[in-house]
């Protein structure tokens, strides 16, 4: 770092022939180490695991099992239009794709110290591997979600033509949120710790268990404005023919596109100081 007048001025140490690119830029050269990221955290998963993709089914199954009985039958929730354990399943694989991204994405740094302060990398390449493995078990998740469409005879129709825009808006939720908790969790511990109860609270500050029309209002306002509320209604809408959720989604796409730009501003900035404060 060095003074001139006023003024600040940051001098970053990186080997010879290697241009300081921007973080999508970034993203993009160091595609093959992403993937080797996310194979050996695979690897890691389901090593010695007996039962294996069987867990990626069991929490949307109990975790739905559990909304039907107080969300349906207690509650009397609307399902809009559809059985209510594919509407709940529906929300549940959204959610647990995000969740999952972010808690491995929040240690991901911390967990490679010798690799963060040794190695030149581009930084960004370990929260952005933490969005593979999720999306192997979000496959496996559709299958059930498949398989109960085709039980309750719900068919999209057209409307499954948005699964890819379902698809990149959820992957762009995710890593608005694990770029701002990698970064945060190099310098402040306490953010690992902070993941679990903080997603407990966003789970049901979300559409998972109920949908958009619950709310009218200013409440609708304030719900439009988190940003998993799109993505969740927008698979519904794919997934399972429910209505279009209007103008809340681009409120919800509106909050995404602030939290993926503010969160790779803040990585780039925090990246410089990693191996300092590692």
């Amino acid at each position: 770092m060095r003074l001139d007048g006023d003024s600040v001025r940051w001098t970053e140490n990186t080997p010879r022939g290697v241009a300081r690119d921007d973080p999508w830029t970034a993203l993009w050269r160091a595609r093959e180490l992403i993937g080797y990221f996310a194979l050996r955290d695979l690897r890691l998963r389901y090593r010695q695991a007996v039962l294996g993709v069987v867990w990626v089914l069991a929490q949307p199954i109990a975790s739905v099992a559990v909304f039907t009985v107080v969300f349906s039958r207690l509650a009397g929730v609307s399902s809009e239009g559809i059985p209510y354990p594919l509407f709940a399943l529906v929300g549940m694989v959204t959610w647990t794709y995000f969740s999952s991204t972010v808690v491995s994405a929040s240690t991901v740094l911390a967990s490679n110290v010798n690799l963060v302060t040794k190695v030149y990398f581009p930084r960004i390449a370990a929260p952005a591997s933490s969005l593979l493995p999720p999306a192997v078990d979000l496959g496996v998740s559709l299958l059930l979600v498949g398989v109960l469409a085709a039980y309750y005879g719900v068919s999209p129709g057209v409307q499954l033509l948005a699964a890819p825009a379902w698809l990149l808006l959820l992957v762009l939720t995710a890593t608005g949120v694990a770029l701002w908790v990698s970064a945060l969790n190099v310098r402040y511990r306490d953010v690992q710790h902070a993941i679990a109860p903080l997603l407990q609270l966003w789970l049901f500050a979300s559409p998972v268990a109920y949908g958009a029309s619950q709310f009218s209002g200013w409440q609708e306002w304030v719900y439009a404005l988190n940003p998993m509320a799109g993505p969740i209604e927008l698979g519904r809408f794919a997934l399972t023919g429910t209505p279009w959720p209007g103008w809340p989604l681009a409120v919800s796409v509106a909050s995404t596109a602030v939290l993926l730009a503010s969160g790779a501003q803040y990585f780039s900035r925090a990246q410089r100081s990693f191996a300092d404060v590692i």
